[in-house]
């Protein structure tokens, strides 16, 4: 499919995520043909900019992005681009953005096409598309939205949003957006499972001692200690990323390698989801806040961050689920700021075998998904010089050449809205199971905060807490990365 006709209205076009990722990402799909000559995007914001100034910035973005752009060919592109000073609130404005769109509309032959992007703050969302809606905004071909975490703070909120946004948009019109889903290791979850029988015949309780999600970020806060006051760190990622990476983990396998039947798939899995009980919290969760290190202070001294603070910028914790393949296999996952790498990596540790050698260890299967692409298999070998064995990685990962091929997950993910393919994003009653968890999870810390001066501290450049190296279910188990 190429050159598809669309009108592309972004809600916040002059905010940082249109400038890094959204314009980068539209000029390499107009690069490769998907949209091209019969498409106009409408920037919409605050501020008082003019057709030309977006322009420039379109321009700008995608230079600082790609150091060997053709100025020519940006500028060509960033001639689709038009803007529309914007309050959302102000129903006025979203008349103004109806005659622009429909000008557009017939000046690029879009067919009536209309894709909207929210890339603003969430609680503008419910707002949007409302007025959307009674503003008759959309167009007569088809009508897609676009939608950025974080999707409510708690399940009433989401239940609240997703019914202001059902009432403008069919749930299959709605694109839940995480970039997660369009890094190339995380899409290579399934075709590792399902393609290779040496994994395949193993990915079961059986064989498989425990699996591990490590999100890790080297930086702090920084100047968003305001919005992290209002998230957290269990807000922040594990009710997104880290719940989308468990569920490839955990589904069984799809009948078909098509949207609906790989979200099928996935919400038989969700529906037997252990909601984690007060007691369960307290034995394999754990929680904290970085300390100072050399660049920057610690969290509670930071910007906007209330002193005495309970907000988590650490957790790590385990997910279980009644059905699937690994039914039973406890699920670690970790995330936090202020840690000893930027990594982002799963690990799947398999039963330790009785065997004649007595001292092998356990085979390991590891995939990075940041800062490389890499998947290795940690076995047991034989020393070559001396007795014993020594373990090796056989590793399956991509040359300079191929890593230069593999688009930036904004690209691969904005592709699939072009084209209607919904299968890496999230539906709602997926997002309902997630937002079930993370609340219990919350409800059982509020009560322990009754009691607690203090969350733990932990040491930038640390792996988090020292308690979450104690959430697991056995005393032999352990994190693979530390």
């Amino acid at each position: 499919m190429e050159n598809i006709p669309v009108v592309m209205i972004i809600f916040g076009g002059s905010g940082d995520l249109a400038h890094r990722k959204l314009y980068p990402a539209l000029f390499n799909l107009y690069q490769k043909g998907l949209i091209h000559d019969h498409f106009a995007v409408i920037g919409t914001a605050r501020r008082p900019w003019s057709h030309e100034y977006l322009q420039e910035q379109v321009v700008e973005a995608i230079k600082e992005s790609n150091s060997s752009f053709d100025e020519k060919d940006a500028k060509e592109f960033a001639s689709h681009f038009y803007y529309q000073s914007h309050d959302v609130t102000d129903v006025d404005h979203y008349i103004a953005l109806k005659e622009l769109a429909t000008k557009l509309d017939k000046k690029y032959h879009a067919e009536g096409n209309r894709i909207f992007y929210m890339a603003m703050a969430p609680r503008f969302f419910g707002t949007i598309a409302t007025h959307i809606n009674d503003q008759k905004l959309v167009g007569s071909g088809f009508n897609r939205l676009v939608i950025e975490k974080p999707f409510g703070h708690d399940l009433a909120s989401a239940e609240k949003l997703n019914q202001e946004i059902s009432e403008s948009f069919a749930e299959d019109s709605v694109y839940r957006i995480d970039h997660y889903l369009g890094k190339e290791m995380v899409q290579n979850i399934m075709p590792l499972r399902m393609t290779n029988p040496i994994v395949n015949n193993i990915w079961c309780k059986k064989y498989i001692a425990n699996m591990q999600v490590t999100l890790a970020e080297s930086l702090g806060v920084g100047t968003r200690g305001g919005y992290y006051e209002t998230s957290g760190a269990l807000r922040d990622m594990v009710q997104n990323h880290i719940f989308q990476i468990i569920t490839l983990l955990a589904m069984p396998e799809p009948k078909a390698l098509d949207s609906d039947h790989i979200h099928e798939a996935k919400q038989e899995l969700l529906d037997s989801l252990v909601i984690p009980t007060p007691e369960m919290v307290k034995q394999h969760f754990s929680r904290g806040q970085y300390l100072a290190s050399d660049d920057e202070v610690e969290y509670l001294k930071a910007d906007q961050v209330a002193p005495d603070s309970k907000v988590e910028t650490f957790v790590a914790g385990e997910v279980n689920f009644k059905k699937g393949p690994v039914a039973g296999v406890p699920i670690y996952f970790r995330t936090g700021k202020k840690m000893k790498d930027k990594v982002s990596r799963i690990d799947i540790v398999l039963h330790h075998m009785n065997n004649l050698y007595g001292n092998a260890h356990s085979n390991n299967i590891s995939i990075i998904i940041d800062p490389r692409s890499e998947i290795f298999f940690t076995i047991n070998g034989k020393k070559i010089t001396t007795e014993g064995l020594r373990r090796e990685n056989l590793s399956y990962k991509f040359s300079k050449e191929e890593m230069a091929q593999v688009p930036d997950g904004y690209e691969r993910l904005l592709h699939d809205v072009f084209v209607a393919d919904r299968t890496n994003f999230t539906h709602w009653s997926e997002l309902k199971q997630y937002w079930k968890f993370v609340d219990a999870v919350e409800a059982a810390w509020q009560d322990e905060n009754k009691d607690i001066k203090q969350l733990d501290q932990y040491p930038s450049g640390e792996f988090g807490t020292e308690s979450s190296n104690h959430i697991f279910e056995k005393d032999t188990e352990h994190w693979i990365y530390r």
